[in-house]
């Protein structure tokens, strides 16, 4: 802290209260490294680091060697009982060790050289077990995802995604001992039915740790419900001299003579040695008992006579106490027991420790291991039969099997040899014990689930329903199992995190890819660290055929589904490396120009809409490109047009929506909440309130907008041109008719008048015309008069003189005969 003067007044009475003080000095050995750049000094104090070393001290240094002796009686005694009260199942698991065939030794009965196989029913089911729950559960990528605690924000996201890389890279990188010791562990759990994992810091690789402790390594009462719950746990351990002693000068147990380490190896573990091929008699270490317990120490501790948890470890040759530490957090006022161990369970059992494969398929092992002994056996003598023989006879090499094609000389006493010799009836195998060992294997590998599905006995065009429904009930079993290892692994993670959260530097040891990389305590309290693995879906095989089942939904109702995401996850569980570049989504993209949004959806990657963008400028560019006809013309020719086009259409309703949001806000006059923002149910209610009068109130404003816009649009609309001119038109055309008409009365009216004109100068002129009448008839008539008489008299002349030529033509006719 920087040390200034103060810019406040001081509270009163410290005056006084300082005087009452002693001196207090402060010695800087360097102090330039504490000055800053204004002159003023820079110290950092470390608070509490005495009382926590105070805290984790070795209270076994500070009690007397009687009151320790009597406690590691006591202990000792615990452990013992303890022992015995899971003396059965321990003896099962230690016998069904001989079932594996590891260890490989010549059989002397019921002949030497007898068969001495082992079927492999139980190596087979274990093999299979560990190996597909070693793929579920550390695929390549790292074994660990991250879950966000409470509201979903970017930082959050951002903070969860460096935890799950450096969780991972901790795990995959920096504990190299991680994989193998999670690979021992899954081949005790199938074996056992039981397997611990002991999470702690180890000062000497400066880093945390997660051992793999055998289940006959951990000793808990058997009437024991939890690890969490149990009144012992005691963690068997195996030390040698130079180990001890590194720890004893370290400070970490107190340092006393032990002296040479005493052999102290129980049935269990020289049964365990033997099956497995070793010598326990060559074990020189120490064995130390570990004891995790709840005690009344006279130290303080326990103002109320009630028993806190502590550690005490204990030498177990010796009983010597090496320490005693308290286990608790030391901020935690309920003095809660802290957890260092994990317990991963196979077959819950009716106490603490689970049921492994030896005791749920040993039996079968064993029915199997005897018969096809049996079956073998029985070939060995249909091959090379024996029998009996007189004592008379004798076989040249007679202690030497005969060779095939070999024939030998053979003294015969009397009879012929056929006389001497008598084959014991030996069978060949018998077909029915092996359909029954064939049987009691198949039982065995269907009750452990480790028998294979039959492909052929589906058929290629069943539903992905029914096959679904074939694997859920094949693996059923194994599933509840793999739930349970993801429930245990959990635990371990949430274990390693609290100590990588803890002990840690603040600093990353690489750049994490998003964020700063000096959030590393900050990122681990925003998010919890759980298991990839999937609770509900044994292996890989089964989530594919879940994920088919999905897309098959999916094509019917794609609306609905969120397909990047979808497709995302299934490349997830096939384990596909650079998800994000293959298939990129909106919550990865970062801010751009409309012009480059249009690019974007053009080459069919994907676009977001921020809300702090200009909206109105966005959709007026998105709008421009799609009605752009070139564009359109040349996008008509693209096959995925469509799909673009959709695209296009979705990411304009993202800026509609947040211009909606926008115009709201200023008719409201107040900022709205986050859209994922998680309200009150009041804040919820007032919040509507309020969106419904700006609602109504943008609504009156947009349509009296549009009404304009539309009588504006109409006058610069050429088709209302053209009506309005008809219109006029037609007005002209009405005031003409009314014109015309007006004129056409006047016209009538002027008619009228010329006809009634007209009439009486008709009816003057019909006079007139009479009277002209009656003197033109009797004019004519006596023209015609006159006309007729001239007629006549011109008829009268024709006729004589038509009469007189016909006359002389008679005669010259008369006349020319003569001559």
């Amino acid at each position: 802290m920087a040390i200034e003067k103060s810019l406040s007044q001081a509270p009163q009475g410290l005056e006084e209260l300082a005087d009452t003080q002693p001196d207090l000095s402060i010695e800087i050995e360097n102090p330039d490294s504490v000055t800053l750049d204004d002159g003023s000094m820079e110290i950092t104090i470390e608070p509490g680091k005495e009382v926590d070393d105070e805290f984790n001290a070795n209270l076994a240094e500070d009690l007397d060697e009687g009151a320790l002796t009597e406690l590691s009686g006591d202990l000792i005694g615990e452990y013992d009982a303890d022992i015995n009260s899971r003396k059965d199942w321990l003896t099962t698991y230690v016998d069904g060790l001989e079932l594996l065939g590891l260890k490989v030794e010549d059989r002397t009965e019921p002949w030497p050289g007898a068969c001495n196989v082992y079927h492999p029913l139980m190596t087979e089911a274990l093999v299979k077990f560990q190996a597909e729950t070693m793929m579920e559960t550390f695929p390549a990528a790292g074994p660990v995802k991250t879950q966000i605690i409470g509201k979903q924000t970017r930082e959050k996201e951002d903070a969860a995604e460096r935890v799950k890389d450096d969780m991972n890279y901790q795990l995959t990188d920096m504990m190299p001992e991680y994989r193998p010791e999670h690979e021992r562990m899954l081949w005790g759990l199938g074996l056992a039915g039981n397997a611990f994992k002991k999470v702690y810091f180890d000062p000497s690789l400066d880093r945390q740790v997660s051992m793999y402790v055998p289940a006959e390594d951990m000793v808990i009462p058997y009437g024991a419900s939890s690890l969490q719950t149990a009144e012992r746990v005691t963690h068997v351990m195996r030390k040698t001299k130079n180990e001890l002693r590194k720890l004893q000068v370290a400070g970490f147990y107190r340092d006393v003579d032990l002296g040479e380490p005493f052999i102290d190896i129980d049935e269990a573990e020289k049964k365990i040695a033997e099956k497995l091929g070793f010598n326990p008699s060559e074990d020189d270490r120490f064995k130390i008992l570990e004891m995790h317990v709840n005690l009344d120490l006279e130290n303080g501790d326990s103002e109320d006579g009630i028993a806190l948890p502590y550690v005490v470890t204990i030498e177990k040759g010796s009983g010597t106490i090496l320490s005693i530490r308290r286990n608790w957090n030391p901020d935690d006022d309920l003095k809660a027991k802290r957890q260092h161990f994990v317990h991963y369970g196979y077959i819950p059992g009716f106490g603490f420790y689970c049921f492994g494969l030896i005791h749920l398929i040993g039996a079968f092992a064993k029915s199997g291991t005897m018969i096809l002994r049996q079956l073998v056996d029985a070939g060995t003598l249909a091959n090379l039969p024996g029998g009996l023989k007189s004592r008379g006879l004798r076989i040249k090499g007679d202690d030497t099997p005969i060779a095939p094609g070999e024939w030998r000389d053979v003294d015969v006493p009397s009879g012929a040899v056929r006389d001497n010799i008598l084959p014991l009836p030996y069978k060949e195998p018998s077909q029915v014990l092996n359909q029954l060992m064939n049987q009691i294997v198949e039982e065995g590998r269907r009750f452990a689930s480790a028998a294979d599905m039959k492909v052929s006995d589906m058929s290629s065009n069943s539903p992905v329903g029914t096959t679904l429904a074939i694997l859920e009930r094949t693996l059923k079993v194994m599933s509840a199992v793999q739930a349970r290892i993801h429930y245990a692994m959990k635990q371990e993670f949430k274990l390693l995190a609290g100590i990588i959260r803890d002990y840690t530097p603040k600093d990353y040891s690489y750049d994490p890819e998003v964020g700063d990389r000096k959030a590393k305590q900050s990122d681990y309290d925003c998010c919890q660290v759980i298991p990839v693995s999937d609770p509900n879906a044994a292996t890989m095989s089964q989530k594919v055929v879940q994920y088919q089942a999905v897309m098959q939904m999916a094509q019917a109702n794609p609306q609905i589904y969120d397909l990047p995401e979808l497709n995302r996850q299934m490349l997830e569980v096939l384990g596909v490396k650079n998800i994000g570049k293959l298939i990129p989504t909106a919550e990865d993209q970062k801010p751009k120009d409309p012009v480059a949004e249009n690019m974007a959806i053009m080459n069919g990657k994907p676009v977001k809409a921020f809300i702090y963008q200009d909206h109105e400028a966005h959709i007026k560019v998105h709008m421009g490109a799609m009605n752009d006809p070139k564009i359109a013309q040349l996008m008509a020719q693209n096959p995925k047009a469509q799909l673009i086009q959709a695209a296009a259409l979705a990411h304009i309703n993202e800026h509609i929506a947040f211009e909606y949001r926008k115009q709201i806000e200023e008719q409201a006059g107040v900022d709205l909440p986050a859209p994922d923002d998680q309200l009150p149910e009041d804040m919820e209610v007032e919040i509507s309130r309020l969106a419904a009068k700006a609602a109504d109130q943008l609504l009156q404003k947009n349509q009296a907008e549009v009404a304009q816009q539309q009588a504006q649009a109409q006058q610069q609309d050429p088709i209302v041109q053209m009506q309005q001119q008809e219109l006029q038109l037609k007005a002209q055309e009405v005031q003409i008719k009314a014109q015309k008409t007006q004129a056409d009365i006047q016209l009538d009216q002027a008619k009228l008048e010329l006809e009634k004109a007209k009439i009486e100068s008709q009816e003057r002129i019909e006079g007139a015309r009479i009277g002209a009448k009656t003197v033109f008839d009797k004019e004519k008539l006596q023209a015609d008069q006159l006309a007729e008489g001239t007629r006549l008299g011109m008829e009268n002349i024709y006729r004589n003189k038509d009469l007189e030529i016909k006359n002389q033509q008679t005669k010259r006719n008369t006349e020319q005969p003569k001559e």
